[in-house]
């Protein structure tokens, strides 16, 4: 009863008793529902001072980038030499949104799929299926979705942009090893990058009826000296009718992307 009790409290929108946790019917903890990440990781993963727009001139305040503490374990990211400097150009051309060239520009800009980890912290919700052999995830940005396969795992048939999942538990933490990504996102909008050698395992820890320890520990050996941690809590949406609505944003990174072929010709 006193299960039932906390889901339905969480169902109605309304806080469970602090302390208990809602599990499902197997006994392991419900991670059913939406859930938001609140900071500024989306931004840069790294500890950052407050930053104009990309356009100030036209935005002024709009777009400006906040002041952030950061997730990372111990505050700096181990790039390669080479990659370093790799990650400073994404960072001076982030605004690129050149269709035919899919590794200049944040891939964000273009309403591509957002990879993993990045779509947990983009400062959109995203809402969790879960049953006892899968989870679903889906990210309000860009409609991006993936499944968890907590039995029958299997490699990666092919690279994709939210790459291939594998989970399992380990006591109250779900544990889920995510490979076969394209190489071809972003880790926040500071031109933070990994390649397609990219392998992710997070962690998901419930603390509560209402909130989550996010883990992603970030393994590649063509961009990085060793594996690195980020990590960050997640929240439960609880206001009335939450919702993870559409946002289709291809329409609107078309008028940017697309630009140049509408100009008239000066011939």
């Amino acid at each position: 009863m006193v299960v039932l009790a906390a889901v339905t409290a969480i169902a109605c929108g309304t806080p469970a008793p602090v302390g208990e946790m809602p599990r499902a019917a197997d006994g392991r903890p419900d991670l059913s529902g939406i859930w938001q990440a609140l900071g500024t990781a989306h931004w840069d993963l790294q500890d950052h001072a407050a930053a104009p727009a990309p356009f100030p001139e036209l935005l002024g305040a709009l777009g400006a980038v906040p002041a952030g503490v950061g997730v990372v374990e111990g505050g700096e990211i181990p790039y390669q030499e080479w990659a370093a400097e790799e990650k400073q150009t994404n960072y001076e051309q982030r605004m690129s949104a050149d269709p035919f060239e899919l590794t200049l520009g944040d891939p964000e800009v273009k309403c591509y799929m957002p990879g993993v980890p990045r779509a947990t912290y983009l400062p959109f919700p995203f809402q969790i299926f879960q049953s006892t052999s899968e989870l679903a995830i889906v990210y309000e940005f860009a409609n991006a979705s993936r499944v968890i396969n907590l039995e029958n795992h299997e490699e990666a048939p092919i690279e994709s942009w939210m790459g291939w999942s594998n989970g399992h538990w380990e006591e109250d933490t779900l544990v889920v090893e995510v490979t076969g990504l394209n190489g071809q996102t972003w880790f926040d909008r500071a031109g933070n990058f990994h390649s397609d050698a990219l392998r992710v395992v997070e962690r998901y820890t419930a603390r509560g009826p209402n909130h989550l320890d996010y883990e992603a520990t970030i393994e590649d050996s063509n961009v990085f000296t060793r594996p690195w941690t980020i990590r960050m809590p997640l929240y439960r949406r609880l206001d009335p009718n939450a919702r993870v609505l559409e946002f289709r944003c291809i329409e609107f990174a078309e008028p940017l992307m697309y630009a140049s072929l509408n100009r008239p010709s000066t011939e």
